[in-house]
């Protein structure tokens, strides 16, 4: 292929690609199989040359070099039959724009993947229904119920967000950074690669670790790794020829007004980047995995059959895409010698700068750009007395006091819950609220910070995770599901969370209550992912970073309350649907990076923090504070232009394909203009409270005053106590060093969040 739009960049590949010996099986089985469907010769899509050249066996032959010959004649079926969908619905619905007549077919696909192969399938229409319904039969007998489901869904995300590629072509709109890397994971099919490794290996993940994070965070690192190489091959046949606008080389290079050279060069260092968060999860997170959920032997041993096998896919997926006629590979380098550049990315400067930061630099004042914010906000009248309410229900709970037998937990004091006025940040969340109503949500933004702050103060300072984890795991105790009695809490944060619990999730329904529950528990776990990270000194992967970033932000908990007063109005699979995810997820973003904006100051030079999104731009690509606020600013202002589109065009669209009744439409309208109140909110409260401005920073960290009595002069200083080191009170306005923490908003018709 003559004319490449850039030079393929030098990839980071640790590991040899292998060849499955039976690949001449498997391809010769795959003709005729793709004949028998209809894929072929007739269907207006393919001929026996196309597939002959496209080689899917040989893909499958690197991907999963160790299985047997009908194990790699069945998955080879299984990538024909993707690749056929893919081009199929191109030349049918894409090209043509016909999102109706899109909607129509997808519909239809997943009648053909029953749980129970007894209840039946439809007749096939088409070469697509034909070949999954025959795959079908021949794949899920051997699989658990749990896998069986996992995988009918990872293959509806896969079918069902070509709806959303095809929006974005009709609306001529290229996807911001965030967004694509998403959508890409449904649109792009690597999590439904996931599944078909598991079953070519042999294993599959346990049901009781497969929702995990360090489960999650593998497959998406995958799902990541496996879609943005094949961006770099793929950016000619798409962008130049399909029309395509769901590729990530140009995305970066829309995103960031930069060349098409520049781009790729950008999505090779963010592949690299994920390739080594897979690396950095295995090596450390899969063994405690193991440990707090008691795995046997087996199960560990099939486990890291599976991670062997993401491993597999990903160097096997680039020797194909270097062979592979679909692809732009002519001037690409092979062979298994490493390049300079190779050398530099699996040794060098990007993974080194990850953990080399050096804490408590001075940075100066944050610098605050222009932040757009379309919605005009509005305060509660009650804001005054809930400023009253929250400083003495905190007293209540012995928020503002050291814990006994914590050294140097006096981590608040009524100065510092005062000029944080979490109350502020509650009233323009929920201007509508009741009184009751917005003391509750006020105090919900004091527990969580509170928690937030200390954290790192008492447990990262002292590398004490395993305190940190124990603390974790007793916070659960106090959000029984069954309504059951609660033990004797400990400490303020148990207080705290045993009120707020009965307040807010008594009169919930049970599914509220567990969804609720594990809303909360995202939150308090990212806390030890936050000490893990701070232990070894790591900045965070750019990716992992702002997905984390939304549990460290207490979000999920607003998406939990706003629901609260919908009841049963609006369908569960309305709010899971992929337009609504994308709109709570812009929202979760904006106010999130608009908090690392305000905080930079706060937790990079005062704090030793190194959960920054300008911090993890920085370590990322290089560069100064000043052009990675403008990277993040951009950010922030493409996550609020995301939100409006959705809200504007993708909504109204759900809402017809779902049917949904006039009253059920009204409750989402309301819940928009919840999230619309909760980002305008934030913003107010950042501007006015007083936490993040330099004069209040160097007020709440100034050292401490009280001292013993004790000898004086030269040399005496060791024998001077300070009063909130040893576990007793601080005096107001004279709190310990370093109060600290991630800030995280959050809020609701209740109200909840840590900023």
């Amino acid at each position: 292929m003559s004319g490449q739009p850039f030079e393929l960049p030098d990839f980071y590949q640790p590991y040899p690609a292998r060849l499955n010996p039976h690949v001449q099986e498997a391809r010769e089985h795959s003709e005729r199989w793709a004949h028998d469907m209809g894929m072929l010769e007739g269907s207006g899509i393919w001929t026996l040359d196309d597939l002959r050249a496209h080689d899917y066996a040989l893909l499958c032959a690197y991907t999963h070099p160790d299985c047997d010959g009908p194990e790699l004649s069945l998955v080879t079926d299984w990538y024909v039959w993707v690749f056929f969908f893919d081009d199929h619905f191109l030349e049918t619905f894409k090209r043509s724009g016909d999102r109706k007549g899109g909607k129509a077919y997808l519909d239809r696909l997943p009648a053909f993947m029953p749980m129970d192969l007894t209840d039946g399938l439809p007749e096939p229409a088409n070469p697509v229904e034909a070949g999954l319904a025959d795959l079908w039969a021949r794949t899920v007998p051997a699989r658990s119920p749990d896998w069986r489901a996992r995988f009918a869904e990872s293959t509806r995300h896969l079918l069902n967000e070509s709806l959303w590629e095809l929006s974005n072509i009709n609306a001529h709109r290229v996807p911001n950074p965030v967004e694509y890397i998403e959508m890409r994971r449904k649109v792009g099919g690597a999590p439904w690669s996931a599944g078909l490794i598991e079953h070519a290996v042999g294993a599959e993940v346990p049901a009781r670790i497969a929702g995990s994070r360090p489960m999650r965070v593998l497959r998406d690192a995958f799902s990541d790794g496996v879609h943005l190489r094949n961006d770099l091959f793929s950016y000619q046949r798409e962008v130049e020829d399909e029309g395509e606008l769901s590729n990530g080389v140009l995305v970066l290079e829309t995103f960031l007004g930069c060349t098409t050279q520049e781009a790729a060069d950008a999505v090779n260092d963010l592949l690299t980047s994920r390739l080594q968060q897979f690396e950095h999860t295995t090596l450390t997170e899969l063994g405690p995995l193991f440990v707090a959920h008691g795995l046997d032997p087996l199960s560990c041993a099939g486990v890291m059959a599976y991670v062997k096998g993401l491993q597999d896919w990903q160097s096997g997926g680039h020797e194909w895409h270097l062979r592979s006629s679909r692809y732009m590979n002519e001037r690409a380098r092979t062979g298994g010698v490493l390049g300079p550049a190779s050398i530099t990315g699996l040794l060098g400067a990007q993974r080194i700068r990850s953990f080399t930061h050096v804490p408590h630099q001075p940075v100066g004042p944050s610098r605050i750009p222009e932040l757009p914010m379309p919605f005009e906000p509005r305060l509660s009248p009650h804001l005054d007395r809930s400023r009253a309410n929250v400083i003495a229900w905190a007293h209540e709970m012995g928020i503002l006091e050291a814990q006994p037998g914590v050294t140097g937990s006096a981590v608040w004091d009524e100065q510092k819950i005062a000029d944080y006025d979490l109350p502020l940040c509650a009233a323009g969340i929920h201007p509508d609220a009741s009184p009751e109503e917005l003391d509750l949500s006020s105090a919900w933004l004091a527990w969580g910070t509170y928690g937030d702050d200390y954290f790192p103060v008492v447990f990262g300072r002292t590398r004490n995770l395993a305190a940190a984890r124990i603390t974790v795991e007793r916070l659960r105790l106090f959000m029984p599901l069954d309504g059951s009695a609660l033990p004797a809490p400990a400490s303020a944060l148990e207080r705290g969370l045993a009120d707020l619990w009965s307040r807010t999730a008594g009169p919930m329904e049970p599914e509220a209550r567990r969804r609720f529950r594990t809303a909360i528990e995202d939150m308090i776990d990212s806390w030890l992912w936050e000490l893990d990270n701070q232990t070894a000194n790591r900045i965070p992967d750019p990716v992992d970073y702002v997905e984390m970033r939304r549990k460290t932000f207490g979000s999920e908990l607003t998406a939990s309350l706003c629901r609260l007063s919908h009841g049963d109005q609006v369908p569960r699979e309305v709010y899971d649907s992929g337009p609504m995810r994308s709109l709570e997820n812009s929202a979760m973003d904006y106010a999130a990076l608009l908090n690392d904006v305000f905080s930079y100051q706060k937790e990079i030079e005062f704090e030793g923090e190194v959960h920054n999104c300008v911090l993890v731009v920085q370590s990322f690509f290089g560069c100064g504070y000043p052009a990675a606020l403008d990277v993040v600013a951009d950010l922030i202002a493409s996550r609020m232009r995301q939100f409006q589109h959705v809200a504007e065009h993708e909504l109204p669209v759900l809402y017809d394909d779902f049917e949904l009744s006039e009253e059920a439409r009204g409750v989402l309208g309301g819940y928009v203009r919840d999230l619309e109140h909760w980002m305008s909110g934030i913003l107010v409260w950042h501007r006015d409270c007083r936490r993040y401005d330099e004069s209040s920073l160097r007020r709440h960290h100034q050292p401490p005053r009280w001292r013993l009595g004790g000898p004086t002069g030269l040399g005496t200083s060791a024998a001077t106590l300070v009063f909130g080191a040893m576990g007793r009170p601080t005096a107001p306005g004279h709190p310990i060093p370093g109060a600290s923490g991630n800030t995280s908003p959050s809020g609701s018709a209740v109200g909840v969040g840590t900023p």
